[in-house]
């Protein structure tokens, strides 16, 4: 950067001259700054949407730009002095240690009589070898009829597979549960396990696998749709060039995912197969709705996100006051242990009265009365959960249910076959129901390769 003339050296001519230029780059400047503004302001109009955060959309939080920052540093933690961690309640051996001698004043105590007075664990982990089992058969020539024979192979060590059920429940759960791919799974069970064994193998497992899953999911559909409410939900999951989607039913303790190439309602259609929940909670995506024969409870969670939606937008009218009336409904909802029948009856008349004044009023912006349009058609199914104990108000367990699904999909890139979206949709219904029901992940894959039911089905 040049500096600046001395003002006062120069004679009244330059400083015309000076005076002249810079009124000239001021209106060159001018222009510039009009043309940058019709700039902006012909995008706003065409663009016309502010952008989509997970504050005012469904985008996933970590679709969002962060800013930058330094970590907090909080003060140091105290210790907690005589803390320790439990010791094992079955420890594998015990090592009684006597002293031998004062450790003031070098007395021999070995003879003196002793009691515990300090123990204390030491776990470690022992090398890791697979157990292989060779099983030779014997034969030979028959005396009698001169035909060959061959000795029956031993129960559970039948000709096939060499891999045990221990093996393929832990490859099962390292790739289903842990989302592993393939390539490192093999990496790591020759690394850790001392176990060769190629992506094919793997493969040549999980296919094996299907129909004793398959099994377990029919189960647990069963049992599912015996219930009167249904809670579903969906996302997107790659099957070679394809787009799939990822569905969840659930409720209570039973949760069921499938894996179809459609988002539309004959998803819906199959899995009920006639059957109608009196109840239904999702979003509101219309292939979700329509199936309850009594009613149906929108996710208020999405409703709150596009009321902040037009907010960003500029409606200070509509959208607001909605807002903050869908916030109070979900805080009533979480009371909702507290309260007496009676008052949550109370509550609902008191929530469509302020919905019914809210909807006479008119907003200024184009989202706004969009967000206005889409309330008075999907208003009576607001506040269904306020009076209904077993109705959530928001569709939050259907995306947490999915939300293993979607680590799998960015960890792994997804399936290439056909069947291992249908062979993995009924692992993640095994494992899911299994955690409601406090069941150990490998116990419940043991179990359901074994075709053990994970429950009573009576």
């Amino acid at each position: 950067m040049s500096l600046p003339p001395d003002l006062a050296s120069l004679e009244s001519a330059a400083k015309d001259a000076l005076i002249l230029a810079l009124l000239e780059r001021l209106d060159a400047l001018m222009a510039e700054n009009d043309a940058l503004r019709q700039r902006v302001a012909d995008l706003e109009a065409r663009l016309g949407k502010p952008p989509k955060t997970p504050n005012n959309s469904s985008l996933p939080p970590s679709q969002a730009q962060k800013a930058s920052g330094q970590a907090s540093r909080g003060r140091p933690r105290k210790g907690h002095p005589g803390a320790f961690r439990a010791l094992h309640p079955d420890p594998t051996r015990v090592r009684e240690v006597m002293a031998s001698q004062c450790l003031h004043c070098g007395t021999n105590v070995s003879g003196v009589a002793q009691a515990p007075h300090h123990s204390y664990d030491r776990i470690d982990i022992p090398e890791i070898k697979p157990d292989v089992t060779r099983v030779v058969l014997h034969g030979g020539i028959c005396p009698c009829c001169g035909k060959p024979f061959k000795a029956t192979a031993p129960q559970g060590l039948e000709p096939g597979s060499p891999f045990g059920p221990n093996t393929k429940s832990l490859v099962i759960y390292l790739h289903c549960h842990q989302a592993i791919p393939l390539k490192r799974l093999a990496q790591m069970m020759s690394d850790l396990l001392g176990l060769k064994i190629s992506q094919g193998a793997i493969v040549n497992l999980l296919h094996g696998a299907t129909e004793a899953f398959a099994h377990a999911a029919r189960l647990i559909r069963s049992r599912l749709l015996s219930s009167t409410i249904l809670q579903s939900d969906e996302t997107s999951m790659r099957v070679g060039k394809q787009t799939w989607w990822n569905w969840v039913f659930h409720h209570g303790s039973e949760c069921c995912f499938v894996i179809e190439p459609s988002r539309g309602k004959n998803v819906m259609e199959t899995f009920l197969d006639g059957h109608r929940p009196d109840y239904s909670v999702s979003d509101r995506l219309a292939a979700q709705m329509g199936w309850a024969n009594k009613d149906h409870q929108v996710c208020l969670a999405h409703l709150i996100r596009d009321a902040q939606y037009a907010i960003d937008a500029g409606d200070s009218v509509f959208a607001p006051s909605l807002k903050a009336l869908l916030q109070e409904a979900c805080a009533i909802g979480r009371r909702r242990e507290q309260l007496a029948d009676a008052t949550l009856r109370a509550y609902e008349r008191k929530l469509d009265d302020r919905l019914n004044a809210l909807l006479r009023l008119t907003p200024e912006v184009d989202q706004g009365r969009k967000l206005l349009k889409m309330v008075k058609r999907f208003r009576q199914h607001f506040f269904v959960f306020v009076t209904n104990r077993d109705l959530p108000p928001t569709n939050n367990g259907s995306e947490r249910a999915l939300r293993p699904c979607v680590v799998f999909r960015k960890i792994t890139q997804c399936f290439r076959s056909k069947w291992s979206p249908r062979l993995y949709a009924n692992v993640r219904s095994v494992l899911e129901t299994a955690q409601r029901h406090a069941i150990n992940q490998m116990l419940a894959i043991r179990m359901t390769l074994a075709r053990q039911p994970l429950f009573d089905t009576g």
